[in-house]
């Protein structure tokens, strides 16, 4: 009886998420997309406004809170704390805001899916943006959304883009692939990342992330990875002076020799390459250590530090010491 109850209740709560929901199945696709556009639209509105009400309160130095949005498309709650701090409560889902200041958030964030004029954009033009415990409390961002830091980091949860296809407008059973990449970018900072999936691109001086997979574009001058996983369709740019980690010590099955890593001076390399390499065989001047790993260690895994000048120099030799009875013959 207990457990009939239960099923009866989740049924009840179905129902009545279907009944409030905005969209329904008998819509068309241009009825959705129609009411989605005016969605969108009061959301920016909305956004624009709380921008213009915080940056007035950043003036002042003064503190405030208050709601944006409605309960029909969802209210998001923006305080100014006395630190400077906003803190912003709930999902944001369409438009941009700018702040010069710390951005602290406990909510996901997406963008509209069917069109760009009210893509998420949000611009910190100082200070860190972090999410509040982001793996305990599910926080993602995703869908094509924009987060710029000038100058600071970004501290997040799990990160994903969208690709999907959309039917010509022409030809019949032709489709094409329309892309949603979510953008993280602190040219000046740290980005600290759960998992980077399905299109996404991040940029930063140093990118501090788990896993990688599924169209995923990395730049930044030291990357480290905690993870096993790093699929084929992965590109890591690594700028001038940099490094690059793994951390994995089971296995780097998961990490995929098809992924590349291009150096700022325009050379590509196939991660098969640093899979197979084995440290004894780097160049003596950038391993000047070597006895201290194992016979068959190589590059990846394991927390070695694979530098940019070794990247530059793969394929240089390290220099044969002579064998005792040699040296003492004079050869």
């Amino acid at each position: 009886m207990k457990i009939l109850k239960l099923v009866k209740n989740i049924l009840k709560q179905i129902l009545k998420k279907g009944k409030n929901s905005r969209v329904y199945s008998d819509e068309t696709e241009f009825d959705v997309r129609r009411k989605n556009q005016i969605l969108g639209q009061q959301l920016s509105k909305d956004m624009k406004t709380a921008e213009e009400w915080a940056a007035a309160l950043n003036k002042s130095n003064s503190t405030a809170t208050r709601l944006f949005g409605s309960k029909t498309l969802g209210e998001i709650e923006l305080e100014r704390k006395v630190n400077g701090a906003l803190s912003i409560k709930g999902n944001f889902m369409a438009g941009s805001i700018t702040y010069d200041g710390p951005i602290v958030m406990q909510g996901s964030i997406t963008s509209p899916s069917w069109t760009e004029e009210f893509q998420t954009n949000i611009h910190l033009t100082s200070g860190d943006f972090k999410f509040i415990n982001p793996l305990e409390n599910k926080y993602k961002i995703e869908n094509g959304a924009r987060i710029v830091v000038d100058n600071g980091n970004i501290v997040v949860g799990n990160i994903y883009g969208r690709k999907f296809k959309v039917a010509d407008s022409v030809k019949v059973g032709v489709y094409q692939i329309q892309e949603h990449r979510t953008h993280i970018s602190a040219p000046n900072g740290k980005i600290i990342a759960e998992n980077l999936i399905d299109t996404v691109s991040a940029d930063a001086d140093t990118i501090i992330v788990l896993n990688v997979e599924d169209d995923v574009k990395i730049s930044a001058r030291e990357i480290l990875f905690y993870g096993g996983k790093l699929t084929f369709d992965s590109k890591i740019e690594l700028k001038q002076g940099g490094s690059i980690r793994f951390f994995e010590t089971f296995s780097i099955q998961g990490l995929s020799g098809d992924a590349t890593i291009k150096l700022e001076n325009g050379k590509t390399i196939r991660f098969f390459n640093l899979k197979t390499k084995k440290i004894r065989d780097l160049a003596d001047e950038f391993v000047p250590n070597k006895d201290n790993f194992a016979k068959d260690a190589t590059m990846v895994g394991h927390g070695f530090t694979i530098t940019y000048e070794m990247l530059d120099n793969l394929s240089k030799k390290p220099i044969k010491q002579k064998s005792a009875w040699k040296s003492k013959l004079g050869f």
